[in-house]
Parts: structure tokens; C-alpha cells; sequence
């Protein structure tokens, strides 16, 4: 029993021991941090200040109120800066597998996985979180909300939830490098701008679109679903419930496609 608690918990050992090296690396460069924060919170202030004007003019979108548009803004955002913060080493998998440093990783007797996650730290992602966590309170403020110990605790659940579902995405795709051999995919950065619809209620979509943010990639329990849980918005709110599990599916395939094309995996060549 012993040694299968040892098992379980190295990975996250090694995986923060990984992290933390990188973080030292970064903030090795103070200016680089600061530039970095700064220009995510702007960038995310434009945002909401686009979405402030609009409801300037009309009450709700769709039935949907400003503070409850403003929540889905901050779990996009929270999400995106916890992918960019602890897993933004997704993002170099493609160069990895390109240039051939991917074999680095082989011979290191250490889940690829763990050390694709914690290949680097986009400090950008505090910015994002901050951000974020600033509306993700300003809007629960704003709103009245039955608190019950169930529903706070779901509250947690669902963010950390909609947090997971965002890093399973990234790596997944991700995981496309092992088949598209370039040094920077398009595959990852597609499916992140497909994030923008979780900006807005998927009701003002087509079914269409709907189809693929709730189904094919499921966006839509990164923002809409748990935003509607939590303002008990009726007729979307038990989707919600399902945010964990949805978490726990996409994390499953992610998992999965790596370990494929893990399989798969030739190297460079040269």
C-alpha cells in the first residue's frame, strides 16, 4: 500500500520539482514578469470593457444579464491563466517533437506527460487569473445567490472542473504534433480560439454551433453550464452537474491521444 501511495505521488512531486525550476528560470528576468502581467490584464480589460459598452445600449443579451455574461468572462479567463500558468509547456510539444528534443524526455525516467506539462511557465496566466478572479467576485456580488454548503462546495468543484476541461483541450491537441510534423501546429491554436464562444451564452448561437462547443469541443462547460448552475438559471443549470464529468472524460482522452501518438512517435530523423 505503501509503495502504491509513493507511485501516485511522485508524479506530482516531480511535476511541481519541474515547475518550480522553470518559474526560478523565469523570474530571473524581472521585466520580462511585469511586461508579461501587465499586458494580460489589459488585454482582458479591452474585453470586458467591449461587453460593458454593449449592455450599455441593451439590457441583456439573449435574456442573459450583464453580471451573468461577466461571470462566464472570468472562468474563461481563470481557466486560460491556469492552462498559461502551471501547463504551458503544451504549447512547445510541437517543437519538441519537430526538432527532435522530444527524445530528451524519453530517456528520463519520468512520465512524458508530466514533463510536457511543466516544460514551462507562461507567467501571462497570473495576469489572467487576477483578472479573472476580480470578476468571478464582482459578479457573484452583484447577483443574488442562495449560499448552501453544497453549493459553495459545488462552486469549487465546478471551477476546478471547467479548469481541467481547458488544460485536457490543450493537451490533447496538442498531442497532434506526433502526426502533423511542424514546428508549430495550428491544430492548438484553432481549438483556443474556438474558446471565444465560451465567452458569450451559447444561446445566441446556432445549432450548429452549439452542437460543437456543448459536444465535440466542450467549451461551453468551461463558462456557460457552471455560470447557469450557480444563477440557477433553470432551464441550463442541471447541465452543470455534469461539468466533472465532463472534466474527467476530456481529461481521459487527452491521456489517450498522447499515449497514441506517444506510440507512434519515430523522432526527427536526423
Amino acid at each position: 500500500m505503501a509503495a502504491r501511495l509513493r507511485a501516485v505521488r511522485r508524479p506530482f512531486y516531480l511535476y511541481f520539482r519541474f515547475l518550480g525550476q522553470q518559474m526560478k528560470a523565469i523570474l530571473a528576468y524581472e521585466a520580462d514578469f511585469v511586461i508579461l502581467l501587465f499586458a494580460a490584464v489589459i488585454i482582458q480589460v479591452v474585453g470586458l470593457a467591449f461587453i460593458w459598452t454593449i449592455f450599455q445600449r441593451i439590457p441583456s443579451i439573449n435574456g442573459w444579464t450583464l453580471w451573468q455574461v461577466v461571470m462566464m468572462y472570468s472562468l474563461v479567463f481563470i481557466t486560460e491563466g491556469v492552462g498559461s500558468l502551471f501547463f504551458e509547456g503544451t504549447w512547445r510539444l510541437s517543437w519538441l517533437v519537430y526538432s527532435g528534443q522530444f527524445d530528451q524526455l524519453l530517456v528520463r525516467p519520468v512520465s512524458p506527460i508530466v514533463q510536457v506539462l511543466a516544460g514551462a511557465v507562461g507567467f501571462n496566466g497570473l495576469g489572467n487569473i487576477v483578472t479573472g478572479g476580480i470578476l468571478f467576485c464582482v459578479s457573484l456580488s452583484n447577483v443574488r445567490v442562495e449560499w448552501t454548503p453544497g453549493r459553495a462546495l459545488m462552486l469549487v468543484v465546478l471551477v476546478a472542473s471547467a479548469a481541467t476541461i481547458r488544460v485536457a483541450l490543450n493537451l490533447g491537441t496538442a498531442a497532434t504534433a506526433f502526426w502533423i510534423r511542424s514546428p508549430w501546429s495550428m491544430v492548438p491554436m484553432f481549438i483556443h480560439q474556438m474558446g471565444e464562444f465560451a465567452k458569450y451564452p451559447i444561446t445566441i448561437y446556432s445549432v450548429a454551433v452549439q452542437a460543437v462547443i456543448v459536444v465535440a469541443i466542450p467549451f461551453a462547460f468551461v463558462s456557460f453550464f457552471p455560470t447557469a448552475y450557480l444563477f440557477g438559471v433553470d432551464a441550463w443549470s442541471v447541465p452543470g452537474l455534469l461539468t466533472p464529468l465532463v472534466a474527467i472524460y476530456c481529461l481521459f482522452m487527452a491521456v489517450t491521444i498522447f499515449r497514441i501518438g506517444l506510440r507512434n512517435y519515430e523522432s526527427s530523423g536526423h
